[in-house]
């Protein structure tokens, strides 16, 4: 059974989310021969005030 975990930050839309869900699936369906019925997307949205670069959070 395919796990899937993709990390992103928050902002996108559900129907953006569900559209992820479907294509990652898809790709491990087609790439490693599981049945899609056993691959598990997880996402996991990151708030943009806990994420930083070169320092800074995304949002200062």
């Amino acid at each position: 059974m395919p796990y899937v975990t993709v990390k992103m930050l928050e902002g996108r839309t559900d129907e953006q989310k569900k559209a992820l869900i479907e294509k990652v699936t898809e790709a491990v369906v087609e790439t490693t021969g599981a049945s899609q019925d056993k691959v598990v997307v997880f996402v996991e949205e990151i708030d943009k005030k806990l994420y930083g670069v070169g320092g800074k959070r995304l949002i200062d």
